[in-house]
């Protein structure tokens, strides 16, 4: 994701990459790379994360220190680094999505907008595939359109992760969420309406890590203006 947000910032107009923070790096890249954020002595105006779960403390403590805004998009965060983020949002602002895709987050409105005519006659599944180097699972995403869903509807869904076992008839107080892990797929995700002798589906499907690494920028651009607070992709969308 890192060489991602570097192709896209290449010919920006107004953003250019000033350092990076990669333990494993080799790059020969035009900026200074540091093993930790801790080493970073560059003056950054924001910082765009896409790193592993274990990470995110000390960069969101850095971010707050040098009061640098900040765009998370790493998932699998532990509640006590959500609630360190929360705290971070009071002094500066985060921006925090666990998919940065314009598309998925349309994909999360229209699924809410179906769960709210369909909840009493459809079974609801979501559908995750990513790539066979993925750390967590469920995805970021797949937690987003369920926690999207449950928000809107009367009663809100269980949440299952996979099934298995000889004792699986489904309730009708459920949401399954189901995780492939295989080959390259840079990330799938379908939302199944159940009925009775008819099923409505709402996918994505996501060619290339540059869509994520887009709209990290553009998130980037958006903090530029923005108080001390906590935002996501429907605070983008409201300006649009």
């Amino acid at each position: 994701m890192g060489r991602n947000v570097i192709e896209v910032l290449e010919n920006h107009s107004t953003l250019k990459v000033v350092a990076g923070v990669d333990r494993l790096s080799e790059s020969t890249a035009p900026f200074p790379i540091f093993e930790t954020i801790e080493a970073c002595d560059v003056a950054v105006d924001c910082i765009i994360d896409f790193s592993h779960y274990s990470v995110v403390p000390s960069l969101i403590q850095y971010a707050m220190e040098h009061r640098t805004p900040i765009v998370i998009c790493t998932t699998g965060l532990t509640d006590e680094t959500e609630k360190h983020i929360i705290e971070a949002s009071k002094v500066i602002p985060v921006f925090r999505s666990g998919n940065m895709s314009l598309g998925i987050n349309l994909l999360i409105a229209l699924a809410k907008k179906a769960a709210t005519l369909l909840e009493d006659d459809f079974d609801i599944e979501i559908i995750e595939k990513h790539h066979n180097r993925k750390v967590d699972a469920p995805s970021g995403t797949a937690k987003m359109i369920a926690e999207g869903i449950n928000d809107v509807i009367k009663s809100p869904k269980t949440l299952l992760y996979g099934r298995h076992g000889n004792e699986t008839k489904r309730s009708t107080n459920e949401m399954t969420i189901h995780a492939v892990r295989g080959g390259t797929i840079v990330g799938e995700h379908d939302v199944l309406f159940a009925g009775i002798d008819e099923v409505i589906t709402i996918s994505h499907s996501a060619q290339s890590k540059k869509v994520f690494a887009k709209g990290a920028v553009n998130a980037a651009l958006f903090l530029e203006s923005q108080k001390p607070g906590l935002y996501d992709m429907n605070h983008i969308f409201s300006n649009i």
